[in-house]
């Protein structure tokens, strides 16, 4: 369910972020086939996402998380490989971002197309890509980069084409294992 967003006041440092793709090293729930993000930092985040509906590229959001909390923000089987994920970070400020720009706004949204998002009276932000190599089923981890993370797995996906700010580890991906 989409929350309406509530931003904080983000002054101070930005989060250091690594993000884990795969099933849940803290959060460990039965199988379903969905579209999870576990936020397992400190910090209170808003989540948006990118897919593909139908011929039509569309963004959603925002889906607020607590600290140490997941939530499905899509049901069911994926039909898609990819799919474009954009975070920000309420309580210390910063973002999970990528190169992928897509519409998006301050309050609750649903906005189909990716073009001329300003023109629309949109925002436009960088989303980064995830690639579920096809699996059924998907799980995002955002992660502090003081935060321990394993090491990349030879059968994960490969990383996704973002290059992170100065003072902030890159992603590490790790595949869902197959069923």
């Amino acid at each position: 369910m989409i929350a309406a967003l509530l931003r904080a006041g983000s002054s101070g440092c930005a989060v250091a972020f690594a993000i884990l793709l795969g099933c849940g090293a803290l959060f460990a729930s039965p199988a379903a086939a969905d579209f999870r993000l576990c936020n397992n930092t400190g910090s209170r985040v808003g989540v948006a996402i990118g897919y593909k509906d139908g011929d039509v590229w569309t963004t959603e959001g925002w889906w607020n998380l607590s600290s140490r909390s997941c939530e499905t923000l899509l049901r069911g089987e994926l039909v898609a490989r990819f799919y474009y994920i954009y975070a920000i970070d309420y309580d210390r400020g910063g973002e999970w971002s990528g190169q992928a720009n897509m519409c998006m706004r301050d309050k609750e949204f649903t906005i189909r197309g990716t073009g001329d998002c300003l023109v629309r009276g949109f925002d436009r932000a960088g989303f980064f890509e995830v690639d579920t190599t096809e699996q059924q089923s998907w799980t995002v981890q955002l992660t502090e980069s003081t935060e321990q993370t394993p090491q990349r797995s030879p059968a994960s996906a490969a990383p996704p084409n973002t290059t992170p700010p100065a003072g902030r580890q890159g992603p590490v991906i790790i595949g869902n294992p197959p069923r």
